[in-house]
């Protein structure tokens, strides 16, 4: 599967963006900027049964960030559910029913499908949480003392940060690439029945990928709040 890829100059340099991924993305936002208005334009005490559901979804979040993280973790739920809901969106983009849709560059692959896209946002995760945990523990954040034990401890957590986001990204985009693949191969051999299962589990692994995100963000920002950091 290849990228549209569109190149244009620079000051005198080329670049060069994934124009397929960057419809998806912007379509996945626009579906869930349209989704949160319909789930909140008219709140009751006595919900009706989409507002039911995003109350239970939203109280399942909570919880979950209640045992992983200090008391006062409601701060980060923008953070939190924002990056659920967006990448759950991004990677059903390159199922149904985009998938049936094709131009002369290419089928629409889903946004998490670029590794640019997937490096961002483990890129923003990184400095939320360094943030946060600079405005929870000041220097101390990086460095607890000044002993060599104290340094060599900062130096292997300053090695922990650069590779906790170069893992989130390699796995979202790693595990959406290959499903998109395997769909495409079965849809080869047979456009027929036969990528129904396929495509149905790859809605699962959509769901399993945006919740592993999700929990390793709280992770992420839990350990760096939390006193025993």
């Amino acid at each position: 599967m290849e990228h549209w890829v569109y190149t244009f100059q620079i000051a005198g340099h080329s670049a060069s963006v994934n124009l397929d991924t960057i419809f998806t993305m912007w379509f996945a936002m626009f579906c869930l900027i349209v989704f949160a208005f319909i789930a909140t334009r008219k709140l009751s005490l006595i919900p009706n049964k989409l507002q039911a559901v995003c109350e239970k979804a939203m109280g399942m979040l909570w919880g979950t960030m209640d045992t992983m993280m200090p008391p006062d973790n409601r701060k980060h739920v923008p953070l939190v559910a924002s990056l659920f809901l967006f990448i759950l969106f991004a990677n059903l983009m390159g199922q149904l029913p985009l998938r049936i849709i094709h131009l002369k560059q290419g089928e629409l692959a889903s946004p998490t499908n670029d590794i640019n896209l997937t490096a961002a946002m483990a890129i923003i995760v990184l400095v939320y949480y360094v943030g946060a945990g600079v405005k929870q523990k000041g220097f101390k954040f990086f460095l607890h003392n000044f002993s060599f034990v104290g340094i060599v401890n900062a130096l292997v957590e300053l090695l922990e940060m650069i590779t906790r986001p170069l893992s989130l990204a390699i796995r979202l985009f790693a595990n959406i690439f290959a499903g998109e693949i395997l769909v495409s191969i079965v849809l080869a051999a047979s456009a027929y029945f036969a990528p129904l299962p396929v495509m149905l589990f790859e809605i699962l692994v959509a769901f399993i990928q945006a919740t592993v995100f999700m929990m390793l963000t709280i992770a992420y920002v839990g350990s760096a709040t939390s006193e025993e950091h």
